[in-house]
């Protein structure tokens, strides 16, 4: 019997990338522009390489909308930014089908949802209705317009932003909405030496105009399925668990504590930080480290528990405490 021996050709595994080098690659190419932030950057590219859609909730004028224009001129991918407000209406996000009369059929106009990296800008600024045109698109990937499914493009990432302080005219986001993101972020103020920096690159023109883009869509995509082949032990997993029911038990200070979408999220996000950091396991610090990111935003603290101070933060860091870490 004649065998054949397979050799593996050394061209083509040279032209095959490290995918983990793919995420530390963009995570340096936007700190060419985002100054001082490295630690949110990389929260938005564990956001982005789980496949999920990332909340910042913050002041204006902290770069939110610099750092989604930067991501998506990094990956070479289809940017749009949508301004919410409160005239805007559904079909301005997904599109509308059109008559026209010379073919005498309806054509279809993409809106702004069709693109790989979405800024929904002051999501918070219209009415509930214009807020849940997003709700099929963030959750399915894909929307319905006139009876007609049609898929979003992959990679397909959402970047909400809110701000915190200003009330007026705003549309509190329902509980339904804000379950759809995987994480919220803060992007905080720079130190007054990174601001130096940040007025010292923009002397004659944004860095945002030269940047390059270091990684393809298709690599992001190949990124995407390699975070699934992540391992998480039972053990870990069990843990997420723990910590997210922890939150449905304290009746005294959360008023709604959160629910198995989030036990997604954590395990989710957690085998993204893994594979980010360079691993192909799980392990219990990565649940820890992104514990709150991934809670905050979806628990509801008890009125008389906020008029005593208590935050979410101090939620999330005594449930983090109580629930014992697997060894």
């Amino acid at each position: 019997m004649l065998y054949l021996k397979l050799i593996p050709n050394p061209q083509k595994e040279e032209i095959v990338p490290d995918l983990h080098e793919i995420p530390q690659k963009l995570i340096d190419n936007i700190s060419k522009v985002i100054v001082g932030k490295r630690d949110v950057i990389e929260l938005v590219i564990v956001g982005l390489i789980s496949n999920g859609h990332v909340l910042l909730e913050d002041v204006p004028g902290l770069g939110k909308t610099m750092l989604s224009r930067t991501l998506a001129k990094s990956i070479a991918g289809k940017f749009k930014r949508i301004q919410f407000t409160p005239d805007l209406l559904p079909s301005d996000i997904t599109g509308v089908s059109i008559y026209n009369q010379k073919s005498g059929e309806f054509e279809f106009n993409e809106g702004p949802v069709f693109a790989n990296i979405v800024l929904a800008d002051e999501i918070n600024r219209t009415t509930p209705r214009t807020q849940s045109a997003l709700l099929e698109a963030m959750q399915e990937f894909r929307v319905t317009i006139d009876g007609i499914v049609r898929e979003l493009p992959a990679p397909f990432f959402v970047i909400a932003t809110e701000n915190p302080i200003e009330f007026h005219g705003t549309y509190p986001l329902p509980e339904s909405q804000v379950d759809r993101f995987l994480m919220q972020l803060a992007v905080g103020y720079p130190s007054n030496q990174e601001e130096a920096s940040i007025l010292t690159r923009n002397l004659k023109e944004s860095p945002i105009e030269t940047l390059q883009s270091v990684v393809s869509i298709a690599d992001i995509i190949e990124v995407q399925k390699a975070v699934m082949d992540v391992h998480i032990d039972q053990k870990v997993v069990d843990y997420v668990v723990q910590i997210v029911s922890a939150s449905r038990s304290m009746p005294g200070d959360i008023k709604l504590g959160a629910s198995p979408r989030a036990s997604l999220a954590l395990m989710r996000t957690s085998r993204a930080l893994a594979f980010l950091d360079k691993r192909d396991y799980v392990i219990p610090d990565d649940v820890k480290n992104l514990a709150y990111s991934v809670l905050k935003h979806r628990l509801i603290l008890q009125p008389r528990s906020i008029v005593r101070g208590l935050t979410a933060k101090d939620t999330v860091n005594h449930i983090l405490k109580k629930v014992p870490v697997p060894v």
